[in-house]
This record gives structure tokens, C-alpha cells and sequence, in this order.
């Protein structure tokens, strides 16, 4: 599904199922913008760590031929990140709807610690 984001960005929401599915495949490279003493905590296996704190477009990595993916705790975050990707004229749209807790709660392994 693709709408304009609450930052006023075109967002197109995947679910966790997409994503474990992207990162499986490995055409997903997801990027996971909530703060390091979050992702500390626990993670996505195989999500790449970019804090929305000090998030600069331009030092985003590259997905080398990949979808690059946002996500964060909830959803909300990962929506901001695109938005500011968008304003520095880089071409993402995907995040993942309900972030890490969405993805808990379909199931799906994290790394905690």
C-alpha cells in the first residue's frame, strides 16, 4: 500500500512478512533508525543500525542493487527517516509497518543483547 506519509513523503508500507521475506531473499537492506541502547537491546537479525538522532541522508549506506527498507520501534520513526531521505532527493519510499513490534508479533526471531 503507498499513500503521503504523516512528514508529507510518498510511504509505501510493508509488512514484517515482506521484509523477512526481502532479507531472506537478500533483496532487502534494512535499516533500523531507532538509537544504538535500543538496538543494543535487541534487533532485527541482519538490520544495518542508523540513528534518526543524528540521521544524515547522505551518509545513508548503499543497498548495492537492493531495496533499502526502513524501520524503528513502531513505525513512526521509519516514516520520519523517509521523509528526510526524500527531502535530500534520495529515491526511498519503503519502510516496515509496526517496526519491531510488528515483527515480534508476527513471530519473527530478533537478537536480543
Amino acid at each position: 500500500m503507498s499513500e503521503i506519509n504523516p512528514f508529507g513523503g510518498r510511504v509505501v508500507h510493508l509488512t514484517p512478512a515482506d521484509v523477512k521475506a526481502g532479507l531472506e531473499d537478500g533483496t532487502i537492506l534494512l535499516v533500523d533508525v531507532r538509537e544504538p541502547n535500543e538496538t543494543t537491546a535487541e534487533r532485527i537479525p541482519g538490520s544495518v543500525l542508523f540513528p534518526l538522532q543524528t540521521f544524515d541522508a547522505s551518509a545513508l549506506p548503499d543497498p548495492q542493487g537492493k531495496r533499502l527498507v526502513f524501520s524503528c520501534r513502531s513505525g513512526q520513526r521509519s516514516q520520519k527517516a523517509l521523509a528526510l531521505a526524500q527531502a535530500a532527493g534520495l529515491p526511498y519510499e519503503e519502510h516496515m509497518q509496526g517496526g519491531i513490534l510488528g515483527w515480534k508479533e508476527a513471530g519473527f526471531p530478533t537478537d536480543v543483547g
